[in-house]
């Protein structure tokens, strides 16, 4: 017979509830941080002529092909000697500079005619201004794909999270699965364990099925400039 009974005890004997907020407490913050700053960057490389403006985004590239894993260490002693540790501005504050949202915001704004912006410009609106009133309703489906691969990427993180938090209240909902796991010993609950991990799974299955069709658009779109 099929039951709901696994998942009602997960609920109870995970504390299920408090990992999610704490997921989606780090998730939101995670993804406005990154949105602004993407959003802002693509903008400013794409649209404003300064020099050395290749420069920047090539140096901003080359540090994508540094694995995140070699820089945790050193982050962790950052963050530490900051006092921020074991909080959650160890999530945010990385997030302010996400050089694949940038250079994917780049891309996007590309394909958006500069003619507004001079329109704009000679009105006397504002880089500022131009940014955020006109370019920026024009990036729904940019935003749209940034904030499920953000979100994708903050709600399934383990590593960090195991690295930078000791207060068992702050865990986030990975932690807070393995830590049910191990206290219960691998071969226990498997049921439960395994209700955990579809709970895990439903929000983002729900994020993707509202958002699919701006990821779509967003896809086609980038690389096209006109």
């Amino acid at each position: 017979l099929l039951t709901l009974d696994n998942y009602r005890l997960a609920f109870t004997n995970v504390s299920m509830l408090k990992y999610m907020f704490n997921s989606l407490l780090v998730a939101v913050g995670t993804i406005l941080i990154s949105l602004l700053s993407a959003i802002m960057s693509g903008y400013a490389l794409s649209k404003i002529n300064f020099k050395g403006r290749n420069v920047i985004l090539l140096l901003a590239l080359s540090t994508m092909m540094i694995p995140g894993e070699v820089t945790m260490t050193s982050r962790f002693f950052l963050f530490d000697k900051l006092g921020l540790a074991d909080s959650y501005w160890a999530f945010w504050l990385p997030a302010s500079a996400y050089v694949f949202g940038t250079f994917f915001a780049k891309q996007y704004i590309d394909s958006i005619p500069d003619s507004l912006r001079e329109s704009a410009l000679i009105d006397g609106a504002g880089e500022l201004r131009i940014a955020f009133q006109i370019y920026m309703p024009l990036c729904g489906a940019l935003i749209a794909t940034l904030t499920i691969l953000l979100f994708l990427g903050s709600w399934n993180d383990f590593l960090w999270p195991l690295i930078i938090l000791s207060s068992p209240e702050k865990y986030t909902l990975q932690l807070g699965i393995a830590l049910f796991s191990y206290n219960q010993g691998l071969n226990e609950m498997p049921a439960i364990r395994m209700a955990t991990t579809v709970i895990c799974i439903i929000p983002i299955l729900i994020l993707y099925l509202f958002l699919q069709r701006y990821i779509v658009e967003s896809i086609a779109l980038t690389g096209l400039k006109q």
